[in-house]
């Protein structure tokens, strides 16, 4: 079937197909295809008249996605963000009646294991960390050109780094004697620069993470793919999203809180839920990993998911 046909097990996979409640006609959007591990379980639960866009910036997911996919005529890969999604619902002329769409954002393993992406600070490899190589500043690039108090802000706000300006400082000393090229030459300087290491995480964790979230703009694709949800699903559709740190997450809880309850209003004032105007309704809590797939998969140990749907 088709799930050999993609050796990698996405975190979550279970309970993200059962929170889109798949209708075998229906048409659903993944937007970060990877290696295609949720978009080959969607397919395995459609029937001919189904239909699947999926979407990933990275030319090795489209290079995946073509390779296994390239003859089923229910599926249609576009080399894109997410956040350009409803210009693609749109090319197919399904605005508002798209019954799912799931995001399972960050970093996916098949990037983080190769070393020459340059996502990985246990790897030594070229310090690059774009999810579309093709395009864009490397990390590199960015840091041999980034001045000081910009690095502090990056580190701050998308690593929610607290030694962030003795990190930027020593970066940006290490920088003007030698140029920061590979992973390893990052790591060893966060890791010496870090006073304080965290019990099991790796001194690097946060400004890796940091860097990468700034230079593929994760947090700003999210919050525009977001805002795009309303218009693209039909009523009764379902929106997931599976977030890997707090900083995704919190976004994605407020999005869905805020349309949940919809318009503002003074709270003494006379209104129904109704009239507030609400565009989503939660399903159910948050869901993290089992026992089970936490023992065969440590990486699920961050997942976290959330489900909404589109009222009528």
């Amino acid at each position: 079937m088709m799930m050999q046909q993609t050796k990698h097990r996405p975190v979550l996979l279970d309970e993200a197909l059962a929170a889109l409640n798949i209708t075998p006609a229906g048409c659903y959007v993944d937007g970060t295809f990877g290696r295609g591990g949720h978009s080959a379980a969607i397919l395995e639960a459609l029937n001919d008249e189904g239909k699947l866009l999926a979407l990933d910036k990275d030319p090795e997911a489209i290079e995946a996605a073509n390779r296994h996919f390239a003859h089923d005529p229910r599926f249609i890969i576009r080399q894109d963000s997410f956040a350009m999604m409803k210009q693609h619902v749109a090319a197919l002329g399904r605005i508002g009646q798209v019954d799912g769409i799931l995001l399972d954002l960050g970093v996916s393993s098949p990037q983080l294991d190769d070393a020459s992406r340059g996502f990985s600070f246990q790897k030594e490899g070229p310090l690059d960390m774009r999810m579309n190589p093709q395009q864009g500043q490397s990390a590199a690039e960015w840091l041999a050109g980034a001045r000081e108090q910009e690095i502090v802000q990056v580190l701050k706000e998308y690593g929610e780094e607290r030694f962030a300006r003795r990190i930027a400082r020593a970066i940006v000393q290490a920088g003007r004697k030698k140029p920061i090229i590979t992973t390893k030459q990052l790591a060893d300087i966060v890791a010496e620069a870090n006073p304080a290491w965290e019990k099991g995480k790796d001194p690097a964790t946060r400004s890796f993470q940091a860097i990468r979230i700034y230079i593929n703009r994760e947090l700003d694709d999210l919050e525009q793919v977001l805002e795009q949800a309303d218009a693209i699903l039909r009523p009764g559709g379902r929106l997931v999203v599976i977030s890997f740190h707090s900083l995704e997450d919190r976004r994605v809880k407020r999005f869905m809180r805020d349309a949940a309850r919809g318009d503002a209003f003074p709270p003494d004032l006379p209104v129904t839920q109704a009239q507030l105007n609400p565009s989503l309704r939660l399903r159910g809590k948050a869901v993290r990993a089992g026992e089970i797939e936490l023992a065969q998969n440590p990486r699920a140990r961050s997942a976290i998911m959330r489900v909404a749907e589109r009222l009528d």
